[in-house]
């Protein structure tokens, strides 16, 4: 066992008498030592319960015939980070999780790893940690948030209902008292955000991944279903800790990550999760692209339309059968699915056995593919003179009416601009709002853009406004906003040279994202532009601008 480096042999005496101290027995040292990589924090919600999570997998572990070693990784809650300097922080935490994850798993000689993550950056960034370790390795999340409930429409609601309502008391469609009220309902406990929203999305795919249980995804982090699961995940950590694996570049593979990315079009999963699956394949050391992404897109039906592009939770996706239910449909009924059953996971069986096991309980919730809201995927990849490296939008959360869309540009160089001349009127329909100079180096960080966009939407905006960015957005938001726009501003993209009046076309159904300019117009502006100065040069942010990659490639850093 990896153990054995720090507790067999006389040589590890000094190392056993240290782990004496910390209460282990001599007995515990014939044991599997596994650790609970956990992201337990009192102020983020999605985490505030997860002390509770770690002691009781702490039991499971022992209980199970393992050694508990738990430690912690930090948690940057989005919302609080949102529409303020704190985003600037969100995306590079997902580095400081990995090395973190890194650094404990390498030095104290893990047999195998339970993670507990459950908000955005942290379970991509645990999911890097584990790859370089390469040790066995199971994700149990914290779980989703059940939904609030609209004090004025009697239907659920959830953060991005909030973000609306500032727009909309800001145009005068809603009181100041009622703000409050939506404020003080839309979150009800404890779990990550209960829409398809980044961690939600991401604690979804690596059920498909294989890295996780069935139900991790969607079994809400207050059902006591959800203590079963981290019992399970205990036992199966230590089972895998004896017997060796499966590892995570076991399980990381160009047909995993089909797996994963055709359940993310089925169900329209947050844009960040393209970010986050180039980044970990990056990791994995396996080739692949945004444009694999857009043909999986174009070969799978979209099912499963949760908040914020539809009214159903992830609440609802749990008592319809969850994700494997999604899979189940998509494998029986699409005509060219990128799924391959036959990979393993984590539970000791083949993704297509779980599936085979999945019932389906509500055909609304997870659609027929001949009743999909559409016949492709719920996201999709754009490319044109304003991506040449490609650009990513939410396609299931665009209104029909603006699948294709012309307008004029109205430049914003940070999103506090943005946010500013949203709120000051100066954003008129026609308009295509381009927010740049966010992006990972120029940003630096590639912020989240959740206010703009929802202001947007709350202003009454959301069917004659588009919105493009360098940045990227939070999976809370829908509408025409195109996000991930590469190359960046800050090296050089087309982005950063647009003025006020250029005309825009946005063509979903194309994969096309254009600005109307002449390549010589384009050279001449070029030509003129100003040399691009980071705007932080000293602390984290100062290094990560200096040293991450394109948005294509999952913004990782350069190694």
């Amino acid at each position: 066992m990896t153990s054995d480096q720090i507790k067999k042999g006389k040589e590890r005496a000094p190392h056993r008498s240290l782990l004496f101290a910390c209460g282990m027995k001599r007995e515990d040292m014939k044991k599997p030592f596994i650790g609970i990589c956990n992201s337990y924090e009192s102020f983020v919600p999605g985490h505030c319960h997860l002390n509770k999570v770690g002691e009781f997998l702490k039991q499971c572990v022992i209980e199970a015939g393992g050694v508990p070693m738990e430690f912690n990784t930090i948690a940057v809650c989005d919302g609080i980070a949102m529409a303020h300097s704190g985003m600037k922080f969100s995306l590079p935490s997902r580095e400081l999780i990995a090395d973190s994850v890194e650094s404990i798993a390498r030095a104290h000689c893990f047999d195998a790893m339970i993670c507990v993550p459950n908000c955005d950056k942290i379970v991509p960034g645990m999911l890097i940690g584990a790859l370089r370790v390469n040790i066995p390795t199971i994700f149990a999340s914290g779980g989703p948030m059940a939904p609030g409930r609209h004090p004025l429409t009697g239907k659920d609601s959830d953060l991005n209902t909030v973000f609306e309502a500032v727009g909309a008391e800001n145009a005068g469609k809603m009181s100041a008292k009622d703000l409050e009220r939506v404020e003080e309902t839309s979150c009800p406990g404890c779990g990550s955000c209960s829409g398809m929203f980044t961690a939600n999305s991401m604690n979804c795919l690596y059920e498909a991944l294989g890295l996780a249980l069935p139900g991790n995804g969607t079994v809400l982090a207050v059902d006591p279903k959800r203590r079963e699961l981290y019992r399970e995940a205990a036992r199966r950590a230590v089972k895998m800790a004896k017997t060796g694996g499966p590892k995570p570049r076991e399980l990381v593979s160009r047909d995993s990550l089909d797996n994963a990315l055709s359940l993310d079009m089925a169900m329209g999963g947050s844009t960040n999760t393209v970010l986050h699956t180039l980044a970990i394949a990056r990791e994995a050391g396996v080739e692949y692209s945004l444009k694999r992404m857009n043909e999986i897109s174009a070969a799978t039906p979209y099912l499963c339309k949760v908040a914020p592009s539809g009214h159903y939770h992830v609440a609802d996706v749990d008592r319809a059968g969850g994700i494997m239910a999604i899979l189940k449909r998509l494998s029986a009924g699409a005509k060219r699915p990128f799924l391959h059953l036959n990979c393993k996971t984590v539970s000791g069986k083949t993704l297509g056995a779980q599936i085979r096991a999945a019932k389906i309980a509500d055909d609304d919730v997870i659609r027929t593919v001949p009743n999909a809201y559409s016949q492709d995927g719920g996201l999709a990849v754009l490319w044109g003179n304003l991506a040449e490296r490609g650009s990513v939008v939410k396609k299931g959360g665009v209104a029909p009416s603006m699948m294709k869309f012309t307008g004029k540009a109205i430049c914003f160089d940070s999103q506090e601009e943005a946010c500013e001349g949203i709120l000051g009127g100066r954003v008129k329909p026609g308009h295509v709002v381009v927010i740049r100079y966010e992006g990972p180096k120029g940003g630096p960080g590639m912020q989240e853009m959740l206010a703009p966009t929802s202001y947007i939407i709350g202003a009454g905006l959301g069917e004659s406004v588009a919105l493009i960015t360098d940045g990227r957005f939070s999976g809370a938001t829908h509408g025409a906003c195109v996000g991930h726009v590469s190359p960046e501003a800050a090296e050089g993209g087309l982005i950063g040279l647009l003025k006020n009046g250029d005309e825009i076309t946005i063509d979903i159904p194309n994969r096309a994202i254009n600005a109307k300019l002449s390549k010589t117009e384009i050279a001449a502006r070029a030509k003129r532009a100003k040399k691009w100065a980071p705007r932080i040069k000293d602390g984290w942010l100062g290094r990560y601008a200096a040293f991450v990659g394109n948005a294509s490639t999952g913004a990782s850093l350069k190694q």
